[in-house]
């Protein structure tokens, strides 16, 4: 009986320091990197900025028209009748919220379109990241945000970056 407990110990010892020892292989990847920098990322950065810089412009012209349109209102304040004057300064209210409605319609549908990529983006980057995974028999892969400190060769934002470039070269953005 002595020798059966020693036995089950000694089994019971090996059995839970081989799987201790089974080798885990992690790999980190910086995701803003491969979002930003990959073709298609860069392509779509560069189509929203243009977006959002060309909206700015027309906001801030129609901006500038408005203010004169008020300073050019109360100048005329003393000429106007005060019926006249509150007419005129309703409509001057309407053209403001219309503007700011355009404003953030615009802004909204940029922020969308934004989302929209970024979400395309990684449901291409997916499949791509399970192949490579399976591929190099990789257990799991972290975010670099996440990594404090990390052997550089476990690093694979580079490969997927080629690799998508080469499957995924372009985003198509409305």
């Amino acid at each position: 009986m002595k020798h059966l407990l020693k036995f089950f110990a000694v089994t019971l010892f090996l059995l839970i320091c081989t799987q201790l020892s089974a080798e885990q292989k992690i790999a980190f990847i910086d995701m803003k990197y491969v979002l930003n920098k990959s073709k298609a990322g860069a392509g779509a950065q560069d189509f929203l900025q243009k977006a959002f810089k060309d909206s700015q412009k027309k906001f801030i012209e129609e901006e500038k028209k408005l203010k004169k349109e008020e300073s050019d209102l109360l100048s005329k304040r003393g000429d106007l009748t005060k019926e006249e004057y509150m007419e005129k300064t309703n409509d001057l209210r309407k053209k403001v919220v219309d503007y700011q409605e355009k404003r953030r319609t615009i802004l909204d549908k940029i922020s969308i379109q934004r989302s929209d990529a970024r979400e395309q983006l990684l449901k291409e980057l997916d499949p791509i990241l399970a192949s490579y995974v399976k591929d190099n028999a990789i257990s799991i892969i972290i975010d670099k945000k996440i990594v404090f400190i990390g052997n550089a060769d476990l690093d694979i934002t580079s490969p997927i970056v080629e690799i998508l470039n080469k499957i995924f070269p372009a985003l198509i953005l409305k």
